[in-house]
């Protein structure tokens, strides 16, 4: 072997390290996200633990919906947070989920809060696996009414689930069409990025119900990638909201009736009474 080209493959493995180590940092800043994290759940929040198979043992929150019990299961939504939160942050969204009669799920990812672990694609959408058809296990849950959210990164973490456990629904908020797309608009080639997360090769053969949110200024994840969701989820319902990355939605009150409606009409929760 020539000394160029020992040069050259030197300096080729030692761009790809680095590059591996700006997308962990990158994609899954958990050591920002980490410095909020609750000593422990609210009253009223179920811990959960789970040990997955290589050793780590990740955390989940549960929070039962008002009425669900053995005798009457109800609808139960898994959500997904995006890369900069943790569980702790998604209170709010999960009590208006609760107040609709709709249990919540709220998985961690692996070295996000009190979990344990380093996170990847594989290792994330493997414990969610379990998180998933251990809530589909409850008794006050119906397994046929589950249904997935998620929220940028979580967009992501929730297609990559719902290809091997398909929901009743699937919503999108703020989530690219694949984050080797993203990537490569920022000179990275897709075949550098070890977490594609491919939503778009998800949604075409979903056949679920698929609402698509997206803020019209987002200058995270540009609102092009909520469009080009949509164009590949045919039947998918799309709304588009003012709002960049982090302040979406502005209008909450359209960002509700969106959710509501799109619940409503995939049969998960009650007709609206005249």
């Amino acid at each position: 072997m020539s000394a160029a080209l020992v040069v050259v493959l030197l300096a080729g493995g030692l761009a790809y390290t680095a590059s591996c180590t700006l997308q962990e940092r990158l994609i899954f800043p958990r050591r920002y996200a980490n410095q909020h994290a609750l000593e422990r759940p609210p009253v009223g929040v179920t811990q959960l633990w789970r040990r997955a198979p290589d050793g780590p043992q990740v955390e989940a929150w549960f929070i039962p919906a008002r009425g669900a019990s053995a005798e009457e299961p109800g609808p139960a939504v898994v959500f997904f947070h995006g890369n900069g939160e943790l569980i702790d942050h998604q209170l709010a969204l999960a009590a208006s989920y609760v107040a609709r009669g709709v249990s919540v799920l709220l998985p961690e990812y692996r070295g996000y809060g009190r979990s344990e672990g380093t996170p990847s694609q594989a290792m994330i959408v493997g414990d969610m696996v379990r998180f998933h058809d251990d809530l589909a296990a409850r008794p006050e849950v119906d397994p046929a009414r589950i249904v997935f959210h998620g929220r940028s990164l979580g967009g992501g973490v929730a297609s990559a689930l719902a290809a091997v456990r398909p929901p009743a629904a699937l919503i999108l908020e703020s989530t690219f069409t694949s984050l080797a797309a993203l990537a490569r608009a920022q000179g990275l080639p897709e075949a550098l990025c070890r977490h594609p997360f491919r939503t778009d090769r998800v949604l075409p053969g979903l056949q679920r119900p698929v609402l698509i949110l997206h803020g019209s200024e987002d200058e995270v994840i540009p609102v092009a990638h909520g469009r080009g969701l949509h164009a590949s989820a045919p039947g998918s319902t799309y709304v588009e909201l003012p709002g960049r990355h982090n302040d979406f939605p502005r209008d909450r009150a359209a960002y509700d009736a969106a959710l509501v409606a799109f619940l409503r009409t995939a049969g998960l929760l009650p007709a609206a009474r005249s």
